[in-house]
């Protein structure tokens, strides 16, 4: 979220962000196996009115969003199917209605993976301070580490530029910022 509302100032663009008003979040967290399903797929529905959204703006201008459908599905949708969380027929439920919307959307021009090791990872949750986030397990988180690397390694087809949140501390550091947007640039006048 703070990259994005750094690139965001940064390039005058319109910026997308994760719905925080799902109203299954903490009943998610206080009871993931009874709420998973339906905790996913309200956030597959908010990423599908956001996609709409966006391919109704102005077509010129640049665009952040925080998370995209893809991660949804590919991560977190996954980690809780892998989980035994979401049953089998639930996910390929979820499945069928990802696979609909990203046939008829474009992917992102550019996306950024914001790689981090456990520790970041958890010292970043305690900073945010969001009470339903101060018991999440280590092992859920690195679930889904072993999830984005797999995806961004394996099945993401799109261009990606990662940054190591463990070494580049862009909020510290503009330096970081100008080399992140350098390098956004590159990419941009190669499509």
């Amino acid at each position: 979220t703070t990259l994005t509302e750094i690139l965001t100032k940064r390039y005058g663009a319109k910026a997308y962000y994760e719905d925080l008003d799902n109203p299954y979040i903490n009943d998610f967290y206080e009871d993931m196996n009874r709420w998973a399903f339906q905790f996913q797929v309200y956030f597959l529905a908010s990423r599908i009115r956001q996609t709409m959204d966006m391919l109704a703006a102005d077509k010129s201008a640049d665009i952040f969003q925080d998370r995209t459908i893809y991660e949804d599905a590919h991560i977190f949708a996954d980690n809780l199917h892998g989980m035994g969380l979401i049953s089998s027929r639930d996910f390929a439920t979820y499945m069928k209605i990802f696979h609909l919307t990203t046939n008829l959307i474009p992917q992102p021009d550019v996306l950024i993976y914001l790689r981090a090791s456990i520790p970041t990872l958890v010292a970043q949750i305690k900073r945010r301070g969001r009470a339903y986030e101060m018991n999440i397990d280590e092992q859920y988180l690195s679930r889904l580490n072993e999830k984005y690397e797999n995806w961004i390694n394996n099945i993401y087809k799109g261009r990606v530029l990662i940054i190591d949140k463990d070494v580049d501390d862009f909020v510290a550091d503009s330096a970081i910022v100008d080399r992140i947007c350098k390098q956004l640039d590159e990419m941009m006048t190669k499509k």
